[in-house]
C-alpha cells in the first residue's frame, strides 16, 4: 500500500522546478502512507508523486514506474495490491510484454498499456492508481472503494491524491466549506455521499469508476456494475460454491514479502480468515500464523452482556488460539490514549469520524505496525451477508432514511436548532438515502420485501461499508500498516449479492449460509457464536474523560464549534453526567459518549482547516 498524488495540465510545462517542489510537498504530506520510499516523475503535461510502503518486491518495485516504447513513455503511480498478478502477468507475456521485476506495479503498468481504460475489468484486488499514456491521464479506483482517491480542479489543472490533505499542498487549492459541506458533516457523517469529498470543490473518484483527462475533455465513467441475477443453485450447492470463493479469496490475499498477520476477535468472520490462513501456513511449512485481538483496560471488570453484545471476545479468542496454534498478542488500549487520539484520528481521516471506534483502531494499528506490515481483517462480511439489525427489522427495512441513523433526534438534539432547520439536515439525509435506493440494480419479479432488502443491501455497500473501509484504510495507513479485506473480494460479493434471503438467513439464523460454508473449518462453538460487534470500552472513565475534554473545548470562546451546537441542550444532557448509552445516533456503537467524542473531533477538524 502506498500514497499517490499528482497533477495534469495541458496548458503549461509541468517540468519546472516550482512544480517539482509542489510534487514533493504533496508527497511529504502523506509520508505516513509510504514510510519506505518516495518518488516523482514529470513530463510536459503530467507530474506523478508517490510514497511507498514496500510489500511486494521491496527492492525493485520503486514508483512511479515507467516504460518507454516506440519513443512513447508510459508512467504509473499506484496504491493497492493485485491478487491475480501471476495469471495477469502470464496473459500479458503471451501478448509479448516483457517483465523485469516481480512487482505487481510492473504488471499493472503493462496491463494499462494493453487494455487502456478497460483495464479494471482484468484486475482483482484493491487499488487506486494514476496512469499516463503520453496523451491522457487515467485515474481508476477499485470496485468497492477499498483504496481512496480524491481530486479537485485548480483552473485548468486536475489535481489528485490519496487523501484530501494532500490536495491542499497544491498552490491555489485550500480547504473551504459550503452549504453542502455542513450538510454532509452534520446530516450523514461519519458516512459520505459517494463521490463527494466534503470540502467545497473536492471530489472523490467513486468506487468502480475512472476519471480520464485529455487536452480536450475530462470524463467520469462507471466501469464496474454489480448485477442482480436469479439464483439457480440449491442450498447445498450454494454453500459449497460460497466456501470455494471465500477460501480462494483468503488464500490469494496471503501473498506478501513482509510479515503478515490476521486480526482475530473470535467472531465468525475473523475466525474463518484466521482458520484458512493458519492451515495454509501449516500446509506450506511456514512458522505459525501470528494473530492480534483488541481489548480495553478494565473491560473484564465493567463488561455487561446485552442482546447487542451477548458475550465478550476474550474466551473465544483463546479458543481459536488453542485450536490453530497461532502466535497471539492481545493489544489493550487504556482510556487516556483512547481520548487523546480522537484528534489524531480526525487528522488521519481528514474529517470527523467514528469517534473512539477510529481512535482505538489508530492505537491498535500503531501497535501492530511494530511487528507487522500487512494484516487481514474480517471487515465487510456483515454488509454482504446481512448481519446488521436493519436487514431483519421491518421498520428499518421500510425506513425512508438511512437505517443506521433512523432516530435523527439523537443527532439534532445537540445541534443549534436554527442551523438544523436552515440546512434542512433531516431532509438532506432522507433525500440522499432515497437517491441511493433508486440506483439499486433491480431483479424482476421480486416481492416488496425482497426489493426493500436488496435496497438496504445496496445502501450498505455504498454507504456503510465504504465508511468502514475508509476508516480502516485511513487509520491503518496513518500507521504505515496495510490491511486487506478478503470479504470484499468482488467475486464473492457478486455471488452473495444474489443469494436469496431465505438462504442467507436460513432458519432465521443470521448469516447461516456463511456458518454452513465454514463447517469443518472452525470449531462448532465458534462457528455458531452469535454476532458480536467491534469491541468497545465499557469503562466509565472514557465517558468522564470525553466530558472533561468537551467542556474544555466549549470553555474556549474562540472554539468554532460554538456556532454549531445547542449549548443549553449540551449542558442539560451530555455534559450533566447523564450518559445515554441506549440511543445510537450512528450504527450500533455510537451513543452518548461517542457524541461527545465526535464533537471534540468536529471542533478539531474546523480548527485544523480554518473552517467556520
Amino acid at each position: 500500500m502506498c500514497g499517490i498524488a499528482g497533477f495534469c495540465d495541458f496548458t503549461r510545462d509541468n517540468r519546472g522546478p516550482e512544480w517539482q517542489l509542489t510534487g514533493w510537498n504533496m508527497a511529504n504530506s502523506m509520508a505516513h502512507r509510504g514510510p519506505d520510499d518516495e518518488g516523482q516523475w514529470r513530463s510536459a503535461h503530467c507530474l506523478l508523486s508517490h510514497r511507498r510502503l514496500a510489500v511486494i518486491d521491496p527492492e525493485q518495485g520503486k514508483q512511479p514506474m515507467t516504460y518507454t516504447e516506440g519513443g512513447r513513455t508510459f508512467a504509473i503511480c499506484y496504491n493497492g495490491e493485485l491478487y491475480n498478478t501471476p495469471a495477469l502477468r502470464e496473459t500479458l507475456e503471451a501478448k509479448g510484454h516483457v517483465f523485469h521485476t516481480h512487482a505487481d506495479t510492473e504488471v499493472l503498468l503493462h496491463a494499462c498499456m494493453e487494455y487502456g481504460a478497460e483495464v479494471g475489468q482484468y484486475l482483482e484486488g484493491i487499488f487506486a492508481f494514476a496512469f499516463w499514456d503520453g496523451e491522457t491521464l487515467l485515474l481508476l479506483r477499485d470496485r468497492f472503494g477499498v483504496k481512496p482517491l480524491f481530486y479537485a480542479f485548480a483552473e485548468d489543472t486536475l489535481v489528485f491524491a490519496s487523501e484530501p490533505k494532500t490536495l491542499f499542498r497544491y498552490p491555489g487549492l485550500s480547504p473551504r466549506a459550503d452549504r453542502e459541506t455542513w450538510q454532509e458533516i452534520l446530516a450523514v457523517n461519519p458516512a459520505r455521499t459517494p463521490g463527494h469529498g466534503v470540502f467545497a470543490g473536492v471530489h472523490e473518484v467513486p468506487p468502480g469508476h475512472f476519471l480520464r483527462k485529455s487536452a480536450e475533455r475530462t470524463v467520469l465513467v462507471r466501469w464496474y456494475h454489480l448485477l442482480s441475477l436469479p439464483h439457480r443453485e440449491t442450498y447445498e450447492d450454494t454453500v459449497q460454491h460460497l466456501r470455494e470463493l471465500l477460501v480462494g479469496a483468503i488464500r490469494r490475499q496471503l501473498v506478501s514479502d513482509v510479515p503478515l498477520c490476521t486480526l482475530l476477535s473470535g467472531g465468525l468472520d475473523s475466525s474463518v480468515i484466521t482458520a484458512v490462513a493458519a492451515r495454509e501456513y501449516e500446509r506450506q511449512g511456514l512458522p505459525p500464523l501470528e494473530t492480534y485481538s483488541f481489548d480495553y483496560t478494565d473491560n473484564k471488570k465493567y463488561f455487561k452482556a446485552s442482546s447487542f453484545q451477548p458475550d465478550a471476545d476474550w474466551p473465544w479468542v483463546e479458543r481459536m488460539r488453542q485450536e490453530f496454534g497461532t502466535r497471539h498478542r492481545v493489544l489493550t488500549c487504556p482510556q487516556e490514549p483512547l481520548v487523546d487520539l480522537l484528534t489524531q484520528a480526525a487528522e488521519a481521516r481528514d474529517f470527523p469520524g467514528m469517534a473512539d471506534v477510529d481512535s482505538s483502531l489508530l492505537y491498535f494499528c500503531r501497535e501492530i505496525r511494530k511487528h507487522h506490515t500487512v494484516a487481514l481483517s474480517g471487515e465487510c462480511s456483515d454488509e454482504i451477508f446481512g448481519g446488521y439489525p436493519w436487514f431483519h427489522r421491518k421498520d428499518m427495512l421500510e425506513s425512508e432514511t438511512f437505517p443506521w441513523c433512523m432516530d435523527f433526534s439523537a443527532r439534532s438534539a445537540v445541534l443549534d436548532k436554527g442551523l438544523v432547520a436552515d440546512l434542512a439536515l433531516e431532509d438532506y439525509a432522507r433525500n440522499r438515502c432515497q437517491e441511493s435506493r433508486a440506483q439499486t440494480p433491480r431483479l424482476e419479479g421480486e416481492t416488496v420485501e425482497e426489493r426493500n432488502r436488496r435496497e438496504i443491501g445496496w445502501l450498505n455497500l455504498n454507504w456503510f461499508m465504504t465508511n468502514l473501509l475508509d476508516r480502516k484504510d485511513r487509520m491503518s495507513m496513518y500507521s504505515g500498516l496495510e490491511v486487506r479485506v478478503p470479504f470484499c473480494d468482488h467475486h464473492l460479493i457478486q455471488y452473495v449479492w444474489n443469494i436469496p434471503w431465505e438462504m442467507k438467513s436460513k432458519d432465521g439464523v443470521r448469516k447461516q449460509v456463511l456458518r454452513d460454508a465454514a463447517f469443518g473449518l472452525l470449531p462448532e462453538d465458534v462457528r455458531n457464536r452469535p454476532k458480536s460487534p467491534y469491541p468497545k470500552t465499557h469503562n466509565p472513565l472514557f465517558e468522564q474523560l470525553c466530558r472533561e475534554k468537551l467542556k474544555a473545548v466549549l470553555s474556549d470562546p474562540n472554539a468554532p464549534i460554538h456556532h454549531l451546537v445547542d449549548h443549553r441542550a449540551l449542558n442539560e444532557g451530555l455534559l450533566s453526567d447523564a450518559g445515554d448509552y441506549g440511543r445510537p445516533w450512528f450504527g450500533q456503537l455510537m451513543a452518548g459518549p461517542q457524541m461527545m467524542a465526535w464533537l471534540i473531533q468536529l471542533n478539531h477538524w474546523m480548527v485544523q482547516y480554518g473552517l467556520n
